[in-house]
This record gives structure tokens, C-alpha cells and sequence, in this order.
């Protein structure tokens, strides 16, 4: 079977809901996952994502709904799904003292998995991982990208069929970061379902095959990445800075140009399907930005038009 949505589903939350006292992190979310699939939670800091990761890992018990791990209730069944996920933290939790090929044996005895089997194992994911020369060295001498890779590597020693990746590259250079990238699509190339959370639009653009944006607990759309810029937003977007104080206030005199107008603090955004031709009619107005910027639109345009806030605040 070659479509993603033909395949069984490992991953089924319904009315899923958590509450802490009177506040309520998450409010009734559903979604499918099927096998294979790489799905994203995309939104803020704050909004529910990684209390539905702690739902969906057994570590955390739901106030309400239903959640299935392949066909498992993580509550009453928790080893059993457990042995079948690999889990990335969204803190590093590495043993600092010891050899980055101790922390991946170790961390395989926790499963029950024998030495004769990890040595050959650890020597494989820290090919994958792109640190067997660092084998040796402990993990305290390594940057936060190698550390980060190395995590990855430890949720991978027991096979998992699913990962759980937790705003996986917050904190890392851009060039660690499409290290990691290109780490994650080995694995979906290897059939590895990816849940993964994150606050960064491209991110999410490169790595998810379909996702949902969530705010307050709350799912506000759900589809791929290309599916939800085209429903939600324009072609391209037209950045104009006019200045701190001038920038809420032109708003008025550029009404009628593009589809839609966003005002930002720092910037006013002119959503329009050609957006060259938006800033001639600006300029033909006798406005005169101090910097302006032709964009493709992105997933942070469409949480804007979704939440009237950004992604990042």
C-alpha cells in the first residue's frame, strides 16, 4: 500500500483532555496516526503540546477521552507500549560522566536488552548518529547538537516502531539542526512513525508530513503543511517596516491593497498573491517603508491568521 492514510493506525486519540485542578492544558484534541507517518503539534510554548506527548508516552494519565498506542491503552498497558516507543525529552537527560557508548548501553539495559547485543547495536546507531568518533570521549565534551543526536540515538537502541521527538532542535545552530533533520528522514525512510513537537514554521514545513496547530488545548486546523497555507493564507506575504511609531498607524492608508492585513508590533504584513505588484502600489501611494520583504507564506502566517499572535511571542 502506497499512501500514508492506507496504512493501520498506530497512534488514535479522541476528546483527549488534561486538567490540573481548575486549569485545563489540553481540551479535547482527536487525531489518527497512521504507520509511517511523521505528524506535528505545532503551536506556542504553553499550548498543550507536550502534555498530549506525556498522554501518548504512558507517563502522564488523561482526565479524559480515549487513547490507543497500537490498539494499547498506554494506561493500562503501559510496558507493553513503552518497549514499542523511543521518547527525545525536550531537556537533553544524558549521563554527563560517562562515554557517549556507555550511555547508549546503559540506557539498553533499562529495556532488558544484553550486552551481547548492545555492543554491535551501540557501534550502529553511533554510525547513525554520526558520533563514533566520539565513542570514547564523554558526553560532558560534546556540543548541544552532538548531545541532541546522541539522545536521539539512545531512543532508538530498543527499535521502536514509534518516536516521540519533543521540540527536538529548540536551542541549536542552524547547521545542527538540518544535521537532525536529515537524521529523522533516514529513520521515516526506514518506516519509524515520528510524533513530533515543535514552535518552528519551517521545522515543521520540512519534516511533517501532516499536522495539526494547536492553541490553548485546542485544535484550530489540521492537514499538511502545504494544505493549511493554501487554506489559510496567500501565495506570498509583503513585510513593510515603517518605524515603531508608524507602523500602527499606516494601516488606513494601505487598505485595499492584497487579500488581507496583518499589523504587528514591529512590522505590518500585506498578504497578496503577487507580491512585487503589492509593493508597487504601496510605493504609487507615496508610502515609503524603511525596509520591505517579498516572502513565500509559511505556517507561522497561518497561526497568525488562525490566533491573531505569532508563533514565537
Amino acid at each position: 500500500m502506497s499512501s500514508i492514510t492506507s496504512r493501520p493506525t498506530v497512534i488514535s486519540a479522541s476528546h483527549l483532555q488534561k486538567r490540573y485542578g481548575d486549569f485545563t492544558a489540553v481540551k479535547d484534541i482527536s487525531f489518527d496516526v497512521p504507520a509511517g507517518e511523521s505528524f506535528g503539534l505545532l503551536g506556542p510554548n504553553g499550548a498543550g503540546k507536550s502534555t498530549t506527548m506525556r498522554m501518548i508516552g504512558g507517563v502522564s494519565q488523561r482526565s479524559g477521552g480515549n487513547l490507543t498506542i497500537m490498539g494499547l491503552d498506554p494506561e493500562e498497558h503501559g510496558p507493553e507500549v513503552r518497549a514499542h516507543l523511543g521518547v527525545v525529552p525536550q531537556q537533553d537527560n544524558l549521563d554527563e560522566e560517562i562515554t557517549v557508548r556507555d550511555n547508549l548501553i546503559m540506557y539498553g539495559r533499562y529495556f532488558g536488552l544484553t550486552r551481547s547485543y548492545l555492543k554491535p547495536k551501540s557501534e550502529e546507531l553511533l554510525e547513525f548518529a554520526q558520533l563514533a568518533d566520539k565513542a570514547d570521549n564523554r558526553v560532558s565534551a560534546l556540543s548541544g547538537g552532538m548531545k541532541r543526536r546522541l539522545t536521539i540515538a539512545r531512543s532508538l537502541v530498543n527499535d521502536p516502531k514509534i518516536l516521540l521527538l519533543d521540540e527536538p532542535t529548540t536551542g541549536l545552530d542552524p547547521q545542527a539542526r538540518h544535521i537532525l533533520w536529515d537524521r529523522l528522514f533516514r529513520l521515516k525512510e526506514r518506516g519509524v512513525t515520528l510524533i513530533l513537537t515543535t514552535h518552528y514554521m519551517d521545522e515543521a514545513e520540512q519534516l511533517c508530513d501532516r499536522l495539526i496547530v494547536v492553541d490553548k488545548g485546542e485544535i484550530m486546523a489540521e492537514g499538511s503543511p502545504s494544505q493549511l497555507i493554501r487554506e489559510y493564507s496567500t501565495r506570498e506575504v509583503l513585510e513593510l517596516r515603517f518605524g515603531t511609531d508608524r507602523n500602527a498607524t499606516v494601516g488606513q492608508e494601505l487598505q485595499g491593497i492584497g487579500d488581507r492585513l496583518e499589523t504587528l508590533p514591529d512590522r505590518v504584513l500585506i498578504y497578496a498573491d503577487n507580491g512585487e505588484a503589492a509593493l508597487e502600489q504601496v510605493t504609487g501611494r507615496g508610502l515609503n517603508p524603511i525596509t520591505s520583504l517579498v516572502r513565500r507564506s509559511s505556517l507561522e502566517d497561518v497561526f497568525l491568521r488562525l490566533t491573531g499572535r505569532s508563533l514565537v511571542e
